[in-house]
Parts: structure tokens; C-alpha cells; sequence
């Protein structure tokens, strides 16, 4: 069974030959740290562990305004810029991590309202380098992979563009400016992949990443997400499904409260399932069964140990478990291969994995 196969499969919910694998790492851990290791420096993950899929572009620019990027502050470890949202964010150079929030110039609908107008015409300049994403398509299908394209949407779009402390307390206090801010974005997204569609191809499937949760559970109650949140998620899914593509979301935190709001949506399979946020993919999978499929959930807290034995107590007893329940699953962390992993534990997982993901 191919890739191909064996990823479509899992996506309709169905149970293939084996488990799927992919991955995501911290930048820093494939640039920095494990070339020390003998990764070889500049190779792409998914070549090098031959993963299930590929992620071959989609992600274009959706700054109201194209190339405005201002340094304000810049030392040797990191920098302050403004970007085109009007956001002031400041940045770690060396290292991966959340952007410390300096200020946003979107805090009110009124101020919105200069934003939103570059967003309501099509601007072929943001779709980015045709021909590379073309070539990344052409890739997958000779190597028989899935190929998926990739973006954040519109709950991430608020906090880069008004910031959390900005938006959450809109939900309620102007949710009329919240709604109007996603149908502003679900149009701005439908028009460009229409356009990106027709000038590059179709993937093979679509990669939403939407951060609805936090260690603690949902930034938001169910009800809120249900009515000024997900019409926008659904409608977005339901565009995708017209063009016969599954759709993978990932969303970081404890997002078990929403669990029924994105398979009513119909995402296709929920990812990362963040253990550290008290997400356990067996309990997941026992409430919602073949509802979803499901990618993640590989605490990369004892796997950071780079202990044999705690990454087979981590490993070995969710794939058996998954396995016997014959729950569509993808082997990956619960969130990303950070540089604390060494290079050999993750081969060693690799070969847990590959041991134990034949159903």
C-alpha cells in the first residue's frame, strides 16, 4: 500500500495496512542540534523518515498590507517589528517560540475597518512562488505521498492581528465586529485558493491550524466558539470538501470541550492532542470512535529524557491500545520534536512505531 493510499484511507476513517506517520519539529532542533547528531544538514524530515505526507505550500500572505515590516528594536538575540497587520511583535532570533505581544493597532471595529479593504480584492502577489509549489506537488506524486497544503485560519488571524487581550474580550463585548472580521477572512481565503487551484493544481488534502485551547482547557466557552466561530470553520471545510479535500486540524492546548464542534464542522482528523495539556488519545478515541481519525498525542516530555525504557512505556502502550480498538491513527508528538530529543531517541520511536502500527 502506498503513501497515497494509506493517508486517504485514515482520513476516511477507515482502517488501512497500518498506522500514518508525519511529524513536525522546532526549527531549531533539525538547523542546530541534530546535524551534531549526523542528521544530514538541510534534508527535509519527510524525505530522511519517509513520512506518509507532505506539506507542499498553501500558506500565503494575509497581511492586509503586503510587505510592510518595520524593525523597531533589534539586539543579538532578538528583534521588535510591526508587521503588516499593525501587530508589534517581538521575536527570539536563535530560537523557536510564541512572539511576546507589544502592541496591535486593530483594537477596535473602527480601526478594523482601515484593515479590512486591501483584504476584499484578490492579489495574485500572495500566493507566493508558483513553480515551487508545483515542483513540491509533482514530488509527492512521484514518491506516491499525500500531498496536503497548509494555513492558519481565522481564530489565529485574530490574535495575530488584535491580540488576545484584544479579541477574547470582544467575543463578548462586539461579537458583531468578530463576525465580520471571519467573513471578511472566509471570503479572502475562498477567493485565493480558488485562484491558487487553478493556477497550481490540487493537493491532495488541507492542513487548518487553529489554536483553540491552552494548558487548561478552550480560551472561550463551547457556546461562544459554536456561534461566532465555527459557521466560519465549517463554511471554510465545507469550501475544501467541495474539491474532494480531507482536512486535518490542529489545534495546540485542551480542546476536549470542542471535540463535538470540529467533527460537526467536519474536519477529517484532529491533531495534536496535546498530553500536556491532559489530552489522552485513547479517552478521546473511546468518546468519538471513528467520528475523526486522529494524529499526535506522543508526550515529548519523556521522550525528551532520551531514557530507552521511558520512550517505550510512552509509546508502546497507545499503539497496542489503538491498534486493538482499530482506531485511524497517525504517529506523531503532541506537538513538535523539540531539540531536548536526540536524534537517536526519535530513531528509536521511529522503530516502536514501525514495530507496533501494523493493524
Amino acid at each position: 500500500m502506498t503513501s497515497y493510499e494509506r493517508v486517504k484511507i485514515l482520513l476516511n476513517k477507515e482502517i488501512p495496512d497500518r498506522m500514518g506517520l508525519f511529524e513536525h519539529f522546532w526549527p531549531e532542533t533539525l538547523r542546530d542540534y541534530w546535524p551534531k547528531q549526523g542528521y544530514p544538514k538541510g534534508e527535509k524530515p519527510e524525505f530522511y523518515f519517509d513520512y506518509d505526507i507532505i506539506i507542499c505550500g498553501g500558506w500565503f500572505n494575509t497581511e492586509p498590507f503586503i510587505g510592510r515590516r518595520e524593525i523597531i528594536k533589534e539586539t543579538e538575540e532578538w528583534w521588535i517589528i510591526k508587521d503588516g497587520r499593525g501587530a508589534t511583535l517581538k521575536f527570539w532570533k536563535n530560537k523557536s517560540g510564541t512572539p511576546e505581544h507589544i502592541g496591535f493597532e486593530v483594537t477596535t471595529s473602527e480601526k478594523w475597518k482601515e484593515y479590512r479593504e486591501p483584504l476584499l480584492e484578490v492579489n495574485e502577489e500572495r500566493l507566493g512562488d508558483l513553480e515551487e509549489i508545483k515542483n513540491a506537488l509533482k514530488i509527492a506524486r512521484e514518491k506516491k505521498k499525500f500531498a496536503m497544503f497548509g494555513n492558519m485560519f481565522v481564530f489565529e488571524l485574530m490574535r495575530a492581528t488584535i491580540g488576545d487581550q484584544n479579541f477574547l474580550p470582544a467575543l463578548l463585548l462586539d461579537p458583531e465586529w468578530i463576525k465580520d472580521f471571519c467573513q471578511v477572512y472566509l471570503d479572502h481565503y475562498i477567493k485565493h485558493y480558488e485562484l491558487l487551484f487553478q493556477k497550481v493544481g490540487l493537493p491532495d488534502g488541507f492542513f487548518l491550524y487553529e489554536d483553540f485551547g491552552y494548558s487548561n482547557g478552550p480560551f472561550c466557552s463551547p457556546k461562544t466558539y459554536e456561534e461566532l466561530i465555527f459557521p466560519y470553520e465549517k463554511a471554510f471545510v465545507s469550501f475544501l470538501k467541495d474539491y474532494g479535500l480531507p482536512v486535518i486540524l490542529h489545534s495546540c492546548g485542551d480542546v476536549r470541550k470542542v471535540i463535538p464542534l470540529i467533527i460537526d464542522a467536519g474536519f477529517d482528523c484532529l491533531q495534536p492532542m496535546e498530553a500536556k495539556a491532559g489530552c489522552n488519545v485513547i479517552e478521546i478515541a473511546k468518546t468519538y470512535g471513528r467520528k475523526i481519525s486522529y494524529m499526535g498525542n506522543i508526550n515529548v516530555v519523556p521522550l525528551s529524557t532520551n531514557d530507552p525504557e521511558k520512550v517505550r512505556e510512552e509509546i508502546v502502550p497507545k499503539l497496542r491500545e489503538l491498534k486493538r480498538m482499530r482506531v485511524p491513527y497517525f504517529f506523531h508528538s503532541d506537538h513538535s520534536i523539540p531539540p531536548t530529543i536526540n536524534l537517536e531517541t526519535y530513531k528509536y520511536a521511529l522503530q516502536l512505531f514501525y514495530e507496533n502500527s501494523w493493524y
